[in-house]
């Protein structure tokens, strides 16, 4: 009995798979650095997209003069904001950090303070707690930081690649599309879901984390917080925190407020901090944010752990974006390989 043969296309086809994969392994571990600024470029190229689109084909602007434009609009809005706020953070970080009598005395009499309070009471606030604490925070922060300390060449890199996915935009997408193995309501779906993604972390999370921090840098004013700039700006960073948020600023300054003795000025930070920080991201979402893409909360909150880990700051658009691609390739396999027809349920 003669044995089937494989058929030598399809040997050739994995073979081609498999070096198309290898080599792609290879651009990325030793690229790996340039990531940051590849994924900013990705990010500005979708949310230009629509606009570079019209200035170019419905009014014949110059293709390359028009991406310059959009590069300046960057820096100007984009760029020099995140520089200016931190140059003004890190003195005054290094200043407050470098403080450590201070640390210490606050540490301890809040630890004073929270000794006899009902539930306050039960929680761990000993110098080994304490540490663990730090170290378990610090595990998120190398990324973070390595991003702070690239930002200069990835910035480069970013408007770099930018400026040739613009110039080379209808070539670049017609090479995607036919390179996707997949039908047009595939491709589309796709599309869709990153269009969606990215604009809604993009655009959403900065919104947010801006009015958050105002409202906060207010509040804090009122009830007198030393350094409530700087307290509010972090409050605005503390935003992207998963699950508690902005809690993780106001609630530790409220205590530290009661523990010295200022129990007016300490319950107000917290119904302030409670009632009106907390209620913005509550009105944002259901706005706002809720216009540029309803994206689920736990797609937000595991993707930003998943995207600081993986790629810094840029984590906060591309994780989610990597969470919500497992039920897009859900939908595609669907479209492309389901044939059961769906059961008729008598209920």
């Amino acid at each position: 009995m003669q044995s089937k043969q494989i058929n030598n296309n399809s040997i050739n086809q994995i073979m081609l798979i498999i070096i198309i994969i290898l080599i792609g392994i290879l651009i990325f571990t030793n690229l790996y650095y340039y990531l940051p600024g590849f994924l900013g470029a990705v990010t500005l190229y979708i949310l230009y997209r629509s606009s570079y689109n019209k200035l170019t084909e419905q009014r014949r602007w110059n293709k390359s003069a028009t991406s310059l434009l959009f590069i300046l609009i960057s820096i100007v809005f984009i760029v020099l904001p995140v520089w200016a706020m931190v140059d003004y953070l890190a003195p005054q970080i290094s200043s407050l950090l470098g403080n450590t009598d201070k640390i210490v005395q606050q540490f301890n009499l809040l630890k004073e303070y929270m000794s006899d309070k009902p539930l306050l009471k039960d929680i761990d606030m000993s110098n080994d707690s304490l540490l663990n604490s730090l170290q378990s925070l610090t595990k998120y922060l190398p990324n973070i930081l390595n991003s702070v300390a690239e930002v200069a060449v990835n910035i480069l890199v970013t408007f770099f690649v930018l400026f040739f996915m613009q110039v080379h935009s209808k070539k670049m997408e017609s090479y995607i599309i036919q390179a996707i193995p997949f039908s047009l309501k595939s491709k589309n779906e796709i599309w869709t879901e990153v269009n969606l993604m990215v604009r809604s972390n993009a655009i959403g999370i900065p919104i947010l984390g801006l009015c958050q921090g105002i409202v906060a840098m207010l509040g804090y004013y009122i009830f007198g917080v030393e350094n409530f700039i700087l307290m509010g700006i972090l409050t605005g960073v503390s935003s992207i925190v998963p699950v508690l948020g902005t809690m993780t600023i106001y609630i530790p300054l409220a205590l530290i407020t009661l523990a010295s003795g200022d129990t007016a000025n300490g319950i107000g930070i917290f119904l302030y901090g409670l009632l009106l920080i907390g209620s913005i991201d509550n009105i944002l979402r259901f706005t706002i944010l809720k216009t540029l893409g309803d994206v689920p909360p736990l797609i937000t909150v595991f993707g930003v752990l998943l995207g600081l880990k993986l790629f810094g700051m840029l984590g906060l658009i591309f994780g989610p974006l990597i969470l919500s691609s497992v039920g897009v390739l859900i939908k595609v396999y669907t479209n492309e390989y389901g044939k059961s027809k769906p059961l008729d349920l008598d209920i």
